[in-house]
């Protein structure tokens, strides 16, 4: 990987994107068709949970299917946060000034609780590899929805209701937009390369001296952190959480996601997670006519079909960065 330069000129298109997002949110918001704008929403939560997973599986190379247990915990904690600080101070979400510094910090504290989560379970599990290290993350993902399953005080087996409506599409894709900088700024970095010597050759990596355990275990809480703000965003949107959403069929989907976007391509994460939950509203017509769930039989088939053809996804490893970079390349030749 090329080496970047790091200043304004790789700032600006971020910063641009977040300047769109703002202007979106005031055009779509009220314009839109309630039910288009929840597959928008959606689509820009999953776009979060994908990109990242991508930089545990994709850039690290761990393979990881308890993603929808972080998220569960972030969704619960932000949930039983907000619940409890309505109930006692109502007006601090009535001030359009205070409401979106509170909400932003409950964000970052769920990203937190979930990260801790994922240092605790990174540590010990990520000296496995393969599919011991898949088996060890499955646990975690089922060990999280047992608890919830189990704990009345956010609602048990009834789920969680009465949750404040907090999400927004500048918070979802405000945060998407962050979430791929991190990222992408991380990769590019010391610690970046660390994690693709890890995901290339992890002896080899150990041979130069990188602490392929830390490296991991970095890289884990990271997207664990990313996945717990991911769920809060979908807590506070939906305004109901139940477990049976986080349960594996929901670490299947973002697995699914990254594979079919491009393992170590933020750009495919994006796209697959856009065209995935698209997909899922479009089946479902044919679900209410046949009343059985064909989704997975069709992802499976997708993946099946992606694998004979494009092993390495539909982007591979490659940016839409690059695709602009070639053609300034051929102009100029």
């Amino acid at each position: 990987m090329k080496p970047v330069r790091f200043g304004f000129k790789t700032l600006w298109p971020w910063l641009a994107a977040l300047v769109a997002v703002v202007i979106m949110h005031f055009v779509l918001t009220d314009r839109l068709d309630a039910y288009f704008f929840t597959i928008l929403m959606y689509a820009g939560i999953n776009a979060i949970l994908a990109s990242s997973l991508n930089l545990v599986s994709g850039f690290t190379g761990q393979f990881s299917m308890g993603h929808a247990g972080f998220m569960s915990v972030g969704g619960y904690f932000s949930a039983y946060i907000t619940t409890v600080v309505l109930a006692s101070h109502a007006d601090l979400f009535a001030d359009p000034v205070l409401a979106p510094l509170v909400f932003g910090g409950i964000l970052v504290a769920s990203g937190l609780v979930s990260a801790g989560m994922g240092y605790l379970v990174g540590l010990p599990s990520l000296r496995l590899k393969g599919d011991y290290l898949a088996i060890v993350t499955l646990g975690f993902g089922e060990i999280i929805r047992v608890v919830v399953l189990n704990v009345d005080t956010i609602g048990g087996a009834r789920g969680m209701a009465g949750i404040p409506a907090l999400s927004s599409f500048a918070w979802v894709y405000g945060t998407l937009v962050i979430t791929l900088f991190v990222v992408w700024r991380l990769i590019h970095s010391q610690q970046g390369r660390a994690f693709l010597a890890v995901r290339e050759d992890e002896i080899a990596a150990e041979a130069m001296g990188v602490n392929t355990t830390s490296a991991k275990v970095r890289a884990f809480a990271t997207g664990a952190f990313f996945a717990g703000v991911a769920g809060a965003l979908f807590a506070h949107y939906l305004r109901y959480l139940n477990p049976a959403t986080f349960d594996f069929n929901r670490s299947f989907e973002v697995i699914i996601m990254v594979v079919l976007g491009g393992m170590g391509s933020l750009t495919g994460s994006v796209v697959a997670a856009i065209f995935l939950t698209i997909l899922k509203e479009l089946l479902r017509p044919l679900q209410e006519l046949t009343r059985l769930d064909f989704r997975m039989v069709i992802y499976s088939v997708l993946l099946i079909v992606l694998m004979l053809n494009r092993p390495n996804g539909l982007f591979g490893t490659r940016e839409v960065s690059d695709f602009f970079r070639k053609k300034r390349k051929g102009a100029a030749s």
